[in-house]
Order: C-alpha cells, then sequence, then structure tokens
C-alpha cells in the first residue's frame, strides 16, 4: 500500500495587534523601510485620544501627518518633538518615560543608540509603568526605538522590521492592495519569525519560517 501524502496545513491568520502585544516597561526597536508604519500600528493598539509622544531630530526630512495616520489610528493624543541634537531626543524620551505621563514614546534615531542609553530608556520606562499603575491608569506603557536598515540597538527587548511588499491577492474592485513583511529578528522570549501582514491588518505566517 502506498503511504498516504502529508497534507500541508494552511497557515492561520491572526489580527495584526496580537503579535504587537510586546512586553511594556521596556524598549523595543523598530527599523526597517517601514518602521514609522509599525510604530503607528502600536498607536492604534490604545484607547483614542491616548497621549503619545514621538521625537525626531529636527534636521530631518520626514514630518508626521496626522490626517494621514486618520486611517489606522486617531492621532489628537500625538505630541510630536523636534530636538536639535539626536543626542537629546533620547534624553527628551528617557524623561518622558521615566514620568509615567504617556502612554508610549516613540523615538527616532539615525543610528542605532549604544547599550548605555538603551539600558536608561529600559530604567526610565520601569519607572514610568510603575508610576501609570500606581494612578490606576488602563493603558501600559512602551518605549519604541526606531532605526534605520535591519537596525541593531544592543539590549532591546525585541526587534521587529517592517517593509512593504506586494500583495498576495487583491480583489478585482481594488487590484493594488497595501501589504507588507513583518519580520520578529530578536526576542528576549520568543524566536526569529515573520509575517504576511494584509490590508486589513490581518497576519499570516511566511511559508519559509514555518516550522
Amino acid at each position: 500500500m502506498s503511504p498516504i501524502a502529508a497534507v500541508e496545513t494552511p497557515a492561520l491568520s491572526v489580527p495584526l495587534r496580537s503579535l504587537l502585544d510586546l512586553p511594556a516597561g521596556r524598549a523595543h526597536e523598530f527599523c526597517g523601510p517601514a518602521r514609522q508604519t509599525l510604530a503607528v500600528w502600536m498607536m492604534a493598539r490604545l484607547p483614542a485620544g491616548a497621549p503619545v509622544i514621538w521625537i525626531r531630530p529636527r534636521w530631518g526630512v520626514d514630518r508626521l501627518c496626522p490626517l494621514g495616520l486618520r486611517d489606522w489610528v486617531s492621532p489628537e493624543g500625538l505630541i510630536t518633538v523636534a530636538p536639535r541634537r539626536a543626542i537629546d531626543c533620547l534624553g527628551c524620551a528617557e524623561e518622558t518615560l521615566r514620568s509615567g505621563a504617556v502612554a508610549l514614546v516613540v523615538v527616532e534615531q539615525p543610528d542605532p543608540p549604544a547599550l548605555t542609553p538603551l539600558r536608561r530608556l529600559h530604567l526610565a520606562a520601569e519607572t514610568g509603568l510603575s508610576r501609570r499603575r500606581s494612578k490606576d491608569r488602563a493603558e501600559s506603557l512602551h518605549a519604541l526605538v526606531l532605526t534605520p536598515g535591519e537596525g541593531g540597538t544592543p539590549g532591546a527587548e525585541s526587534r521587529w522590521h517592517l517593509a512593504a511588499c506586494p500583495a498576495r491577492t487583491a480583489p478585482v474592485y481594488a487590484p493594488v492592495q497595501p501589504a507588507w513583511r513583518l519580520s520578529r529578528l530578536r526576542a528576549r522570549m520568543a524566536p526569529p519569525a515573520a509575517w504576511f501582514v494584509d490590508a486589513e491588518l490581518q497576519a499570516t505566517p511566511c511559508p519559509s519560517e514555518l516550522a
């Protein structure tokens, strides 16, 4: 009798927000050409109007457009800060995290920061999270460090890479669809993995990453 051919089980999609349930009170690194989009998706996990501080060097060419965020997130809680120097961005992020006054701090850097500044962000985030919990605030607190390329910030709790990619399928009424490849490059409690993210923000494991 011939052996029964193995049937491959199709990968199941999960909501993107479940993948972004990152440990609170820690600093995480987002890298890749679509890293700002990934940070916006983290904002979307918060209640509407929750305070978010986004810090970036003043000399950067990119600018956040609140109207451009409305497809994913309500931008009324967003506050942008633009220090003159990249090192000042890290200092602003540290003080903001320590205060516990916000739910999310995003800090853009032209290069991966060193280990010592990253550790200071961890400590500040832990302090801020304790203060938020002492005041019975529902939101958690995360620090996001945005870096170009493949990142490489030492000591980050996790490292995620996001880049646009071709859509797998598209309806005839909307043949052009956005899609992304999300990769978990590093995490303390999980192995590397990758997902295909569609326009509905559903994440499907990439076949090449399946065990």
